[in-house]
């Protein structure tokens, strides 16, 4: 399939991009800042485009000849009408084009944010009660992507429902190293914070029973793959690891990955809950057979984080 991409050179975008390459397929690809990606431009069957999401005129001749629309990019504003502009509003043009346009399918990255209170039980089903304008944001382009079944006006396509398959993936915490030299990375401050007093010999300090079901890229890039290459149809797919990892566990590796280090973690308590409430992903296990581990990618990820703050501490 040819596939266009939004955000394709971002955190999880860029090894979307290179798992659909591995897999035979065609890649356009939305970029921001292309020139700041010359290998990935250089490779097969990839297409590197400049250009923003709300470029719509771009985005329209971008997909005319293409089978399946993956939407990562993500906008952003300060405000209510700026997050609904350059976030919903494109999202919802994105998704009237590609119809328009004869696209098969459409995969829209959503957040957890979207689901917002955290409640016993959190898996698809459940109502979404976001509690900032970012989940707001998400959970609204989400009901977009969904309820696009058909026009209320006959005369625009001829009394015919929409054709076009339309799937949510909602990402929770996800992290990534850069997959080629001049690729991007997504690392928290607090992966830099503890590998910089690591390699320091300071304290490192987090909140006790702290933590999230970790996910790296390249995981979640198995799951976009997966999905684009289905008959799934009007489905949302929560992507987490299976696994609750605390930061002070990501501090222990850290000393693991970095055993010269003369550094101890102290926990700070703040009354939290040692029994986390957990996303339940086993619907991506039912569905694809997925079934997602962190430690190892995680260590990974540590190990550079730990190589870029003795790079800038030296």
């Amino acid at each position: 399939m040819k596939v266009f991409i939004t955000g394709g050179t971002g955190n999880i975008g860029q090894y979307v991009t290179l798992e659909l390459l591995k897999r035979g397929h065609e890649a356009v690809v939305l970029s921001r800042s292309p020139e700041k990606y010359p290998t990935l431009a250089a490779m097969k069957n990839v297409m590197l485009v400049g250009g923003l999401i709300t470029d719509y005129d771009l985005m329209g001749r971008m997909i005319k000849d293409c089978d399946a629309i993956i939407h990562i990019a993500l906008g952003w504003g300060d405000e209510p009408i700026s997050m609904f502009l350059m976030d919903t509003e494109a999202t919802v043009h994105l998704l009237e084009m590609a119809e328009k346009a004869g696209v098969k399918k459409f995969m829209y990255t959503s957040s957890t944010a979207a689901m917002g209170e955290m409640r016993p039980v959190m898996n698809e089903t459940v109502m979404n009660l976001p509690l900032d304008l970012y989940g707001s944001t998400k959970s609204a382009s989400e009901a977009f992507v969904l309820g696009f079944r058909a026009y209320y006006g006959a005369e625009r396509t001829g009394g015919n429902s929409v054709a076009m398959k339309r799937n949510v993936i909602r990402p929770g915490y996800t992290f990534s190293n850069p997959p080629y030299p001049d690729g991007s990375s997504q690392s928290d401050t607090r992966f830099r914070d503890i590998a910089d007093a690591v390699v320091k010999n300071e304290t490192v300090r987090v909140t006790l029973h702290d933590g999230t079901q970790f996910l790296s890229s390249g995981q979640i890039a198995q799951l976009y793959a997966d999905l684009l290459e289905s008959d799934q149809n009007e489905q949302v797919f929560l992507a987490l690891s299976s696994d609750f990892t605390t930061w002070e566990r990501v501090a222990q590796i850290a000393l693991e990955e970095y055993p010269q280090s003369a550094s101890k973690i102290a926990c700070i308590d703040k009354a939290w809950n040692p029994v986390p409430n957990l996303y339940q992903v086993a619907k991506i296990k039912d569905v694809f057979g997925l079934d997602f581990h962190g430690e190892e990618e995680l260590s990974a990820h540590v190990r550079w984080n730990l190589q870029k703050a003795a790079e800038r501490i030296k």
